[in-house]
């Protein structure tokens, strides 16, 4: 391409991402905070799952996971002894669900009717993260983010039956159903392809203009895959050959990434902007913004319940910042809650 026709490329691109990213709020789609539900006790949070056959949501707690009822928001039940958990999968067809446990390299699994602890895996990577459950493959892929590895573990047998390298952090997961699961790769802004039978990388494609991916979502019958990024924006790519589709504007500070199907609708939570950015896709080339909704700061990670299309977002209230700029602030006690948006 020559220097005019990349100069054209360029400020299309950047035209496009600005009238993404300013879409007026609340103008289409009109999603709303319709319920807040608070839970008790101390502990931060990290990722959360939701079972809709059950009607609840399993919350990562510091040292617990969390149950709530999608109902009425009571807090149904606890899974204790999950040390440092992150991230929660849920196994529908095994009805189990599996917790990582950060500072114990293991992963709890635990019934999804009863709520009663099953039993633990070791895994061999440092920092069990985020996790996902494939159901062509029939196994559990663990992140692990001190490692910069994914522990592979058959629930049936309940052990690690393979590793995979990185080179770079792993964030979150997804995976088509298909044979293939994905995952952004934090430090590098690349997106992985990996075949799930196998264990081996089959593509490491670079996420232009994504820094940091974090949140990772995906739109199975078009074989899209959405990336919330740092540097507020969302990137697209095709599950297929790695292609760049789009950017989306998008607000400060995901840690997470959901898609309706139903809907066409992708939903990134900003943590620190407090708000909730609402993306429609057109058509798999085309997206655009069609509200942001308020939500509240430190609101970064979410679930979709695929039988109700509500969404969840966990969040407190902190107290002011240290002097020491890299150390978090206080949660304000009994400030934690559930946000759940319809």
């Amino acid at each position: 391409m020559n220097r005019s026709s990349s100069g054209l490329a360029a400020i299309a691109a950047a035209i496009a991402l600005c009238a993404c990213a300013h879409a007026p709020p609340g103008s289409t789609s009109g999603y709303k905070v319709g319920a807040t539900y608070p839970l008790p006790g101390s502990g931060r949070w990290d990722l959360l799952a939701v079972d809709s056959t059950h009607h609840r949501v399993f919350i990562s707690r510091s040292d617990r996971v969390q149950v709530m009822d999608t109902g009425d928001g009571h807090l149904a039940g606890t899974i204790d002894g999950t040390d440092g958990v992150h991230g929660i999968a849920i196994a529908t067809g095994l009805g189990r669900g599996f917790a990582t446990d950060g500072h114990a390299s293991a992963v709890t699994e635990f019934d999804l009717g009863t709520l009663q602890r099953v039993r633990n895996i070791a895994v061999s990577g440092k920092s069990p993260d985020a996790v996902l459950f494939d159901t062509s493959s029939q196994r559990l892929f663990v992140f692990n983010a001190r490692s910069n590895n994914a522990s592979v573990i058959d629930p049936a047998a309940g052990e690690e039956v393979g590793t995979i390298a990185f080179d770079g952090n792993p964030e979150l997961g997804a995976a088509d159903g298909a044979g293939h699961v994905f995952v952004n790769i934090e430090d590098k802004g690349q997106l992985v392809d990996i075949d799930a039978g196998s264990m081996r990388i089959l593509h490491t494609w670079t996420l232009d203009g994504c820094e940091e991916p974090t949140g990772l979502a995906i739109d199975i019958a078009h074989a899209r895959l959405f990336s919330a990024c740092q540097n507020r924006v969302m990137v697209v790519t095709d599950a297929r050959d790695g292609r760049q589709v789009a950017r989306v504007g998008i607000d400060e500070g995901p840690d997470g990434a959901v898609f309706d199907p139903q809907s066409q609708t992708t939903f990134v939570p900003n943590g620190k902007s407090g708000t909730l950015t609402v993306i429609h896709e057109d058509d798999p080339s085309h997206f655009h913004v069609v509200q942001t909704l308020p939500t509240q700061r430190s609101a970064r990670t979410i679930g979709l319940d695929s039988a109700t299309h509500r969404l969840y977002l966990p969040a407190a209230e902190f107290g002011p910042q240290p002097a020491d700029p890299d150390a978090r602030p206080d949660m304000v006690p009994d400030s934690f809650r559930v946000l759940a948006v319809w």
